[in-house]
């Protein structure tokens, strides 16, 4: 209705004298646009001196700006800016000559100046956004005996980002086997952003020439023991620009199953502009929720929307199996530190079938120290977070293949009790975590967020039991005497232990 009131004003304008008119009024546009965020047409009416109209850009469509306002050639006027909560406002200008306009603005990182030409109301149709149908209505999708524990795996995203390919790819397949992670429990092999193509005549999404034939993809890795991973969003672009699933749902889920895949990553990305509350949030997952059922391929649903909108009170209903609780992770032990001590544990709800995600494993990669990659596992495995690990694979040391396949620490994550860990016992930087296991022991974690090494000595009440009477640290792997349980733990570093004892 907008875009119809929208032409009418336009149609009129081009009816007045062209005296009558300011220079901003009517339709302006940008070829040659930069791709982010591919700005490619400007809308501009007058009604009775109310400015009003939009900016068309291909990630997000159209968006309607506000406090539009002309003084003599120069249109100035408000855009809501994406995912900023900081600047979520961000003010734009359009400079008007003879020749054309000059469009001058910012939105999330990209500073968009581009040049364009006057056009008309055909030209309008032609660049007009094509939406997607409405969301269905929000309802449950019934529970399945999907990740019973947190998945375990790899992904691209963090060492290649678009920068994957095929070969690589079936190179992970090889070495997830060859180190015996794959009988440690890592069993997805998941493909990140990057892979997409274009679409074919009948609106089907293509991989781009990196991977040659996704079926003869999946079914390699499916050779090896192992299960495979994709990408999309509900946006039109996924977060690196490529082909988004907006519009398109249904059918790319089926594309999905039919090339063989076990498990969707869906990120909203692009799709912030069209869903930007919880409402339509929830119902845009369980759009896709609905349409990998409906394919009759098992898939785990991977909701990736950066902890929004209480996320994990929801994120079952719709389908999901794991749901991102935080912005993307960096390898470093602040951004580390912050999501695993601070942004994971204000969620709840996990267990088994669905699992609070607080991004993927940066272990490998080489910007932290042991002692900070051994806290990275310890927080994620008494959360129990999924462990998806981020680097390559073929380049993993002996120290970090060491600690990825610590089978004591990999069971307290895998625990099918499903107990999300939490803090018990905090002395300014030290804190220690407790996690309820299915066979009557106890998980302790003992962490010191200081800068120097502390002494630590864990309790039976901590524990939450009345005498221990067993104890083993699992990363040194031993067992340790119940009258000896006095640590001291490095900076940045922390224990794991595996305590039994009398119930209180």
């Amino acid at each position: 209705m907008r875009f119809l009131l929208v032409a009418l004003c336009l149609i009129f304008a081009l009816q007045v004298p062209a005296q009558a008119r300011s220079a901003a009024e009517g339709v302006w546009l940008f070829d040659n646009a930069p791709s982010y965020p591919g700005v490619t047409m400007l809308e501009v009416a007058n009604d009775a001196g109310a400015i009003s109209g939009s900016v068309t850009t291909e990630w997000y469509g159209p968006m309607t700006f506000e406090n539009g306002r002309v003084e003599g050639d120069t249109l100035t006027f408000d855009l809501r800016n994406i995912n900023d909560n900081a600047h979520p406002i961000r003010r734009w200008t359009a400079q008007f000559t003879p020749s054309g306009v000059k469009l001058t603005g910012d939105i999330w990182y990209a500073h968009v100046e581009q040049n364009g030409r006057r056009g008309g109301v055909k030209d309008a149709e032609a660049r007009a956004f094509r939406f997607a149908p409405d969301l269905p209505p929000l309802g449950t999708i019934a529970p399945d005996k999907l990740a019973a524990t947190p998945p375990m795996g790899w992904s691209s995203w963090n060492k290649f980002g678009d920068k994957i390919d095929d070969t690589t790819v079936r190179a992970m397949a090889d070495t997830l086997v060859a180190t015996g992670l794959r009988d440690a429990g890592y069993l997805y092999v998941n493909i990140d952003d990057g892979w997409q193509g274009k679409r074919d005549a009948n609106g089907v999404l293509q991989p781009n020439a990196k991977f040659p034939d996704m079926k003869a993809l999946t079914d390699y890795v499916h050779s090896k023991g192992l299960k495979i991973g994709i990408y999309t969003s509900q946006g039109p672009r996924t977060c690196a620009g490529y082909e988004g699933s907006y519009g398109h749902i249904q059918r790319d889920a089926q594309t999905f199953a039919d090339w063989g895949f076990d498990y969707l990553k869906h990120d909203l990305c692009s799709g912030e502009w069209f869903y930007n509350d919880a409402d339509k949030v929830k119902r845009s997952y369980y759009e896709m929720g609905l349409a990998l059922k409906a394919t009759g391929r098992s898939m785990l649903y991977s909701l990736c929307q950066y902890g929004r909108f209480n996320v994990s009170e929801w994120g079952r209903s719709v389908g999901g199996h794991l749901w991102r609780t935080t912005g993307d992770i960096t390898d470093d032990y602040k951004t580390m530190s912050d999501i695993g001590f601070e942004r994971n544990p204000k969620f709840g709800h996990a267990g088994p079938g669905g699992w609070n995600d607080p991004d993927m494993l940066e272990v490998g990669n080489g910007g932290m120290s042991e002692d900070e990659y051994i806290t990275h596992l310890t927080l994620w495995a008494i959360q129990a977070a999924p462990l998806i690990m981020g680097h390559d694979l073929r380049q993993t040391s002996e120290n970090a293949l060491r600690l990825l396949t610590n089978r004591d620490v990999i069971a307290i994550d895998q625990d099918a009790k499903g107990v999300q860990g939490r803090a018990v016992r905090e002395d300014g930087k030290l804190e220690i975590w407790r996690k309820e296991l299915a066979d009557g022991s106890v998980a302790l974690a003992l962490f010191n967020r200081g800068e120097a090494p502390a002494p630590m000595a864990p309790t039976a009440a901590d524990a939450n039991l009345a005498r221990l009477t067993e104890a083993r640290d699992l990363w040194r792997g031993a067992a340790v005497a119940v009258e000896e349980l006095h640590f001291v733990v490095p900076a940045h570093g922390a224990v794991m232990l595996r305590v039994k004892g009398d119930s209180i």
